[in-house]
């Protein structure tokens, strides 16, 4: 097979990347300590006073020693709900880990944000981990402490379809397909919460600081006007021995955690997809070097085939079309010994195969079509596809509209939407426009999709937008008779610029799951090949079906 060979120079251009890259990864290193303190380190030592622990401590118990723990969603939230206090990952924790040897989604509620309350964004991170269970057949576990659902935004949480009782139903259909899921009710279980726990196929509670009713004993009284408190109307004993809707009870955390290790020890072994996998060759060059790869604007042009030598095993790397369509790069290679196809936009400008050069990251009709016909072939194969999206749009202009821009890139989109083989998506720079959707953005069904600290996604950029809304805000003026001078338009212009600024912030993203996590680069080679190793698991693959497609 062909090998990627470098052309990086280790010079005062790579060294200032990698410089950049580096400082912008301690920040986020700070940012990732303080969010895992949750509501912070007094709130956790009230925790421990009463014979809890925080949840990433019952995390850490539960999955093998010294084993991998994928936490996804740890930014959820950020920046949102500063009317309240804020919510720190959004009040629960998400990850995959290995117990006894057996990839679990583990899920956990952090009781010192707001006593482990839901806000609208902890319901959508819930329904993402049961997602990933549902799509890689994986059991899921729930450490349940949670005073429900955040009542000053119940209308924002409650009655639609993707809000709280879809958990519930989840839980139903998850059961009807055979994954296993273990409940452990570690502090309160109030309400419509409650159901939660009891609708998994098992439901553990510790004694003395779990509970678990449909109404705790204040409203008892209010509606009903009988005193009871609530240990004596829903705690360990009583589930345990009166009611039974749990099925034991344990003296502590730890205990509780050691039991279902002890359960999910003794799961029978399923099918796997079979993806094909052979031994592990390290790639030509180190993964660290990424950093000195991207540049530290995300405008700028760089060599995506230096990012693949860094990611793929051995530099070995058999292209599709290397001479067509440049603009997208496809090919196929192995990831710590899975077999990939990937697709990758190219940000170096390049000639095309009528001699023109073509902007690096724009996706032009042979590009797209050659994406769309690479997807298929993957299919086809059952090989996996990694998609690494660096995308500034499809190519607009009175020649490309002419030669059927939107046509071709139907094509490949429809190429994506209807990919059956597991699609793993990580956002390498920019993301706007439709380039989002044919390079399988969020909308299009990823496995997992990921994005690196510089990561941008909107529309379109900044700079763009905000010409583009001048010249709509000019033009509006202008029918009434009235005009911007060049300090009023500077203004607007500036306005526009630093809202689209913030809002194509990766950590804006991340705060609402529109990416599952932000990753270190140098990790890109270990987490894909951890995602491939959970899609595995799931042996059901659809047959791929394109529909119709113009031609």
């Amino acid at each position: 097979m062909p090998k990627l060979k470098s052309d990086i120079k280790k010079d005062s251009v790579f060294h200032k990347r990698e410089e950049n890259y580096k400082e912008l990864l301690k920040e986020f290193t700070v940012l990732r300590n303080e969010i895992h303190l949750g509501g912070g380190k007094k709130a956790i030592e009230k925790l421990h006073s009463k014979n809890k622990l925080h949840c990433r401590e019952r995390v850490d118990l539960l999955i093998d020693k010294d084993s991998y723990f994928m936490e996804l969603g740890l930014y959820t939230g950020f920046g949102m709900y500063k009317e309240y206090g804020g919510a720190p990952s959004s009040g629960t924790i998400f990850g995959i880990g290995k117990i006894h040897g057996r990839n679990c989604v583990i899920v956990a509620n952090d009781a010192t944000v707001k006593a482990g309350a839901w806000f609208p964004i902890t319901c959508k991170k819930n329904l993402r981990a049961q997602e990933i269970s549902i799509e890689n057949k994986l059991p899921i576990i729930y450490l349940v402490d949670s005073a429900g659902v955040f009542l000053p935004m119940q209308d924002e949480i409650f009655p639609d379809k993707e809000h709280f009782g879809r958990i519930f139903r989840n839980n139903a259909v998850m059961s009807s397909m055979g994954i296993p899921q273990i409940a452990a009710i570690m502090g309160p279980c109030v309400a419509g919460g409650a159901y939660l726990p009891i609708m998994s196929d098992e439901a553990l509670i510790v004694e003395g600081t779990g509970s678990i009713f449909l109404a705790g004993s204040h409203l008892v009284k209010a509606a009903i006007g009988e005193k009871i408190d609530n240990e004596s109307l829903g705690g360990a004993t009583v589930t345990t021995e009166i009611s039974g809707i749990t099925d034991e009870k344990m003296a502590d955390d730890k205990e509780c955690i050691e039991k279902i290790r002890e359960l999910v020890s003794k799961f029978g072994d399923e099918p796997k997809a079979g993806f094909d996998r052979t031994e592990i060759k390290k790639p030509n060059h180190p993964e660290k070097e990424i950093y000195g790869v991207l540049p530290e604007d995300t405008s700028m042009q760089y060599d995506v085939y230096e990012l693949i030598g860094r990611i793929i095993d051995d530099g070995d790397f058999d292209e599709y079309k290397p001479a067509y369509g440049k603009t997208i790069i496809t090919g196929f290679a192995r990831i710590e010994g899975w077999a990939v196809g990937i697709v990758a936009n190219q940000r170096n400008v390049v000639k095309s195969k009528s001699g023109e050069m073509q902007f690096g990251g724009v996706i032009y009709s042979d590009s797209a079509d050659k994406g769309a016909r690479f997807i298929m072939n993957c299919n086809q194969r059952k090989i996996p596809l990694l998609f690494l999206q660096d995308v500034t749009g499809f190519m607009v202009g009175s020649r490309s509209e002419h030669g059927g821009i939107i046509k071709d890139g139907a094509k490949m989109v429809n190429a994506v939407a209807n990919s059956t083989v597991p699609k793993i998506t990580i956002i390498t720079g920019n993301s706007y426009g439709a380039g989002n959707y044919a390079m399988c953005g969020k909308a299009y069904d990823p496995r997992f999709i990921f994005a690196y600290p510089k990561a941008k996604i909107a529309v379109m950029g900044g700079a763009q937008a905000s010409n583009v809304l001048l010249d709509i805000k000019i033009g509006q003026l202008k029918k009434e008779g009235k005009e911007l001078n060049e300090d009023e338009k500077k203004k607007f212009l500036e306005e526009i610029h630093n809202r689209y600024d913030e809002q194509t912030n990766v950590l804006y993203a991340a705060s609402r799951l529109w990416v599952d996590e932000i990753i270190d680069p140098k990790d890109t080679r270990k987490i894909v090949s951890y995602c491939i190793e959970l899609a595995n698991n799931n042996p059901e693959i659809k047959k791929f079906n394109v529909g119709v497609i113009q031609t």
